[in-house]
């Protein structure tokens, strides 16, 4: 049941990260910061997530 939070978290990560990019191109560094704040605190709790139902 974890492996689907993981993979949840993984796809918000993800969808943060086009948000970074996007927000870089329109220069808003207010959004820029929100999503960069999320893009890592997702990536992390999906990769430490991953790696907890990998070694058990």
């Amino acid at each position: 049941m974890r492996i689907v939070l993981a993979i949840l978290l993984l796809i918000v990560a993800l969808l943060s990260v086009i948000s970074v990019i996007r927000q870089l191109k329109l220069k808003n560094m207010f959004a820029l910061g929100f999503s960069a704040v999320s893009a890592l605190a997702f990536g992390f709790f999906s990769i430490a997530t991953l790696i907890y139902e990998i070694t058990g």
